[in-house]
């Protein structure tokens, strides 16, 4: 797994694969978890995910600056919606990503979440 904070767009980008993709959703779902993911070197990479079952409401991301960490957070109807949407990543035979966008009235992410992009194991666009 690799996570990439872009400080220019305001946003995290993971990129697993389907293994790790099923992991993190089994992770979020179960609202515990801690995986780590590859550094490089002068990058802005995050050292992994740490997921957390709380009250909610909604799910919340966001970065542990010091412990240069992403965090996902929330109550178990989040997470659930969450861990599907990972999973259908995880499993799908082409290419994409996966935008994790908060906005007014979103259904399962709170206020102030950072967005994440899940790119496919596939990489590129869908070739659908």
């Amino acid at each position: 797994m690799r996570l990439v904070s872009d400080p220019g767009y305001g946003e995290v980008m993971l990129s697993a694969s389907g293994e790790e993709l099923t992991e993190l959703a089994s992770a979020v779902a179960q609202g515990e978890g801690l995986l780590g993911s590859a550094l490089s070197p002068g990058s802005d990479a995050l050292r992994g995910v740490e997921v957390r079952g709380t009250s909610g409401p909604g799910v919340l991301i966001h970065r542990d600056a010091e412990r240069q960490v992403l965090v996902i957070s929330g109550d178990t109807a989040g997470r659930t919606v969450l861990a599907e949407n990972l999973r259908d990543m995880a499993t799908a035979d082409d290419g994409g990503h996966l935008h994790v966008d908060h906005f007014p009235g979103h259904c399962h992410l709170a206020e102030g979440s950072l967005p994440l992009v899940v790119d496919s194991p596939h990489g590129g666009m869908p070739t659908r």
